[in-house]
């Protein structure tokens, strides 16, 4: 591995808010997947839950799929705007226009809708893998300084609430107000709206950044590579935990606008919890490269889950009680910031794990295997919760849901996040590489500087 400049400078902070902002593009459409699609299923297609389901499943595991071709060919990828960036800038229009697609109703039978439903967030998926995975795997190629790249993370966190934020408190308003009584137009404005915005800020990323490390390891194949991770401890660990983080981030997300809808029975709470939720991880985010240097990023990832478990009893035990429910959301908000901070914090240390390690770096299938995993682990969350509905009996032309169908809600909302915090927790307790971690950092330092000296 060498520093490479390109001839192309770029400051520290120009390119912290350039990397960042990725983040608010790829949010203004993810967070109306998390919080809005299912409930677009349900309400305004009108499609089965029980459907739902299974094409959450099926359609999730294809992308994970994607995913793990789209980091392989990163990984074989060298061109003069380096492994990555060329596929943030590719993939940006693609995403823009799937999103779209995917949160409009055809004038069809509704099994056209539901094949149009599998089509369309397949494509929307795919675009989706196309310009997050490289967000992932440009990280260790953006700077080798461990707490430079802990800022870059941070900054992504910051921004991809910003972006969060924004669908949270505004979007239904948009869409009320733009569809004016019409739901399925309002969605549809909103996203063009979101997914032009998304695109520019996309192209805004790609010309702020520059690939300042050139990664030289030898040539492998796929299967190499996956043998490589298999033997990498500390991502294994950390790829688990990647389920228990999204797959109850989904569940939760998903939600929000039932559980406050129906089971509180209030739903102007939706928007507000909503806001909360991704308004307050901003505050936390912005505490990460302070706490790191008095905590372990292992240690801060348990420290917020048992903070967001605190949160959601609170919200079970407020019942109907607005500012308890509110306090709750505000706990359980900073407890997932938290962890969501250490993440991304932690994402680039078992790749230099990786490489001190077998010699080999992988950032590109590792950051594409994390992404199957994590989809793996949504698409059972999304299901799961498509499931739950079913199994209640969940109407959405009645107000009032029956007692079976708030329970299956309950468990959304509350008690599989709390069960996935708790596998969290569990999960932490095993791994040790931070103890390590500085010394794998100097040896691979010295490393790279000899073979830099060789050239």
């Amino acid at each position: 591995m060498q520093r490479a400049d390109n001839g192309q400078k770029i400051g520290v902070w120009r390119q912290r808010i350039g990397y960042g902002s990725s983040d608010f593009a790829c949010n203004l459409i993810w967070q109306m997947i998390s919080l809005y699609l299912l409930y677009f299923y349900t309400n305004v297609m009108h499609l089965d839950a029980k459907a739902v389901s299974v094409m959450f499943l099926v359609t999730k595991v294809f992308d994970g799929v994607t995913d793990l071709i789209v980091g392989y060919l990163i990984d074989k990828t060298n061109t003069k705007w380096g492994k990555s960036r060329p596929w943030i800038l590719m993939g940006a229009i693609p995403f823009g226009v799937t999103s779209v697609l995917a949160f409009s109703v055809p004038d069809i039978s509704q099994t056209g809708m539901l094949v149009y439903a599998y089509v369309t967030y397949i494509l929307l998926s795919t675009s989706y893998t196309m310009v997050n995975i490289p967000m992932a795997s440009i990280l260790p190629a953006l700077s080798e300084d461990a707490q430079e790249r802990t800022v870059l993370a941070s900054c992504r966190t910051f921004f991809s609430s910003i972006g969060s934020t924004v669908v949270s408190a505004f979007a239904l308003t948009l869409v009320a107000k733009f569809g004016n009584g019409n739901e399925a137009l309002g969605f549809r404005i909103v996203m063009i709206l979101f997914g032009v915005i998304g695109c520019a800020v996309f192209f805004f990323c790609f010309f702020n950044t520059r690939e300042r490390v050139v990664i030289t390891s030898e040539k492998v194949s796929l299967k190499s590579n996956l043998n490589c991770l298999l033997h990498n401890k500390p991502w294994k660990l950390f790829a688990l935990n990647i389920i228990w983080l999204f797959g109850g981030l989904i569940i939760q997300s998903s939600a929000v606008i039932y559980y406050f809808t129906y089971v509180v029975g209030n739903a102007s709470l939706v928007q507000i919890v909503a806001a909360i939720t991704t308004l307050v991880p901003i505050i936390t985010n912005l505490c990460a490269p302070f706490l790191v240097k008095i905590a372990t990023k292992r240690n801060l990832m348990t420290a917020g889950s048992i903070v967001q478990i605190a949160g959601l009893f609170a919200i079970f035990l407020g019942k109907t009680n607005v500012p308890v429910l509110i306090a709750g959301a505000v706990v359980a908000a900073a407890g997932y910031g938290l962890r969501g901070s250490m993440h991304f914090a932690m994402q680039p240390d078992p790749v230099d794990y990786g490489e001190w390690k077998s010699g080999v770096n992988t950032a590109g299938t590792l950051s594409a295997v994390n992404g199957f995993i994590g989809k793996v682990g949504m698409a059972a969350a999304s299901s799961i919760g498509a499931a739950l509905l079913a199994a209640g009996g969940f109407d959405p032309d009645l107000a009032v849901q029956a007692a079976s169908t708030n329970t299956a809600i309950a468990a959304m909302y509350i008690w599989v996040p709390i069960i996935m915090n708790v596998a969290s927790v569990i999960t932490m307790a095993f791994y040790d590489l931070d103890k390590n971690y500085a010394q794998i950092v100097a040896e691979l330092d010295a490393r790279r500087a000899k073979l830099s000296t060789e050239k």
